[in-house]
């Protein structure tokens, strides 16, 4: 047995394993559950070492790999040291420390791009106008819809004053485009899924099945 077809033959079996949960929860899924989360969490802590701690903080205090010493890499080591006071009760308080650095220098630092991202093109993305040279109708019932959509949109989540007459109908067309574009992004979610379990019904059919072929060849 060579190490391709041991391969294919582990990921068969713990792929069956996974898919036994159709039928009911069983020991079978739960080996390979907990297989999964604990190779997951052991490949991150090995990657995390070597790619971030390392080069990032360990090379740069000590001035390793050519990196001229920073003795300023003490405090984030600090903060890790704090975080890791939460194996012990009586110290855990010391954590709320590095998390409350690693909120607030979030928040501080992803605030200008996310307003640049999430508000301003999202904003520079709806003012169009509803007539282009050459866009044609096609264009012209796009733009339409975009900008009556983020219109109706807002005017649902207007909620001071009641819901009633051309309000209220603008908000249930709101909620209607709202739906429509949960529903989309849900299809596409369920899509994606379903493009993965054809994968995997491909590799047992094509290249898992043909692999017993071999072994009943031999056995012959």
């Amino acid at each position: 047995m060579t190490w391709e077809i041991l391969g294919i033959w582990l990921g068969a079996l713990l792929t069956l394993c996974l898919y036994s949960f159709l039928y009911r929860d069983n020991p079978f899924y739960k080996f390979a559950e907990h297989l999964f989360v604990g190779m997951s969490a052991g490949y991150w802590v090995i990657y995390t070492i070597f790619n971030v701690l390392i080069p990032n903080w360990w090379n740069r205090l000590f001035g390793l790999e050519g990196e001229s010493s920073d003795l300023l890499m003490i405090i984030p080591g600090f903060f890790a040291l704090c975080m890791l006071a939460r194996i012990v009760p009586k110290v855990a308080g010391y954590s709320r420390l590095a998390l409350a650095m690693i909120v607030g220098c979030g928040a501080g630092l992803q605030m200008v791009s996310y307003l640049q991202t999430n508000a301003l093109a999202q904003v520079e993305g709806t003012i169009l106008p509803l007539t282009e040279p050459g866009a044609g109708v096609g264009g012209f019932l796009n733009a339409l819809i975009l900008v009556v959509g983020v219109v109706c949109g807002l005017i649902y989540f207007f909620f001071s004053k009641p819901h009633k007459g051309a309000l209220g109908a603008s908000a249930n067309v709101g909620i209607t485009i709202l739906m429509v574009a949960f529903g989309a992004s849900f299809g596409y979610t369920v899509m994606a899924r379903i493009s993965l379990l054809i994968g995997q019904a491909q590799f047992l059919l094509f290249r898992w099945l043909p692999t017993i072929g071999l072994f009943r060849d031999s056995a012959l």
